[in-house]
């Protein structure tokens, strides 16, 4: 397959202070980015799509990046993070689970270590179509104050032969969380679970 044929990277950060209680001492960084693709599979059913898994890898590689620097440049800042896909009308489901080891693979490998598999989700919609994207610690999933999800979308896409990519990753905990659980300071790092 030919590299993926990008029309536009669209990138959001919210600075979240606080959710109706006390101000945070340190505001929560929540940002997303977004690449809207063609879809090569737009408009038939193909049987062998897999190989554009791979062709998404440096794209992937890109976003995160990206992201990573929108929200202050430093990896070890990074707390959570999750993926998606908005598949245009004229494709199918399917074409948004390509996006789950590219993306997944690319956070995993910009941010070093990170061991929790990367939470995701995906649709098939339209222009201005939005995805809340699941939001998981990226070492252990099971660390109740960092499940969290973040509403993405595009205004002018997908258009019907288009895929909306998207990461997403945030700088720690929801601002007032307090419903218990793991706690990111006793995770032990063995199997991405706790």
């Amino acid at each position: 397959m030919p590299e993926p044929k990008v029309r536009k990277f669209v990138t959001v950060v919210e600075e979240i202070r606080h959710e109706g209680g006390p101000v945070a001492e340190t505001p929560l960084l929540r940002g997303a980015v977004l690449a809207v693709i063609e879809n090569p599979f737009a408009g038939a059913y193909y049987e062998d799509i897999a190989g554009f898994m791979k062709d998404l890898e440096p794209l992937g590689l890109e976003m995160a990046d990206r992201l990573i620097r929108s929200l202050g440049g430093h990896k070890a800042s990074i707390q959570g993070y999750g993926k998606g896909a908005i598949v245009g009308q004229a494709g199918e489901l399917e074409h948004g689970a390509l996006w789950h080891v590219p993306g997944g693979y690319a956070m995993r490998e910009a941010l070093g270590d990170a061991k929790a598999i990367v939470p995701s989700t995906k649709k098939v919609g339209g222009p201005g179509a939005r995805l809340d994207v699941p939001v998981t610690h990226i070492n252990a999933s099971y660390v109740r104050s960092h499940f969290d999800a973040m509403e993405v979308g595009v205004p002018d896409g997908p258009r019907a032969n288009e895929i909306v990519l998207a990461l997403v990753m945030t700088s720690g905990a929801r601002i007032h969380a307090r419903v218990g659980g793991l706690k990111a300071g006793d995770i032990k790092g063995e199997d991405g679970l706790r």
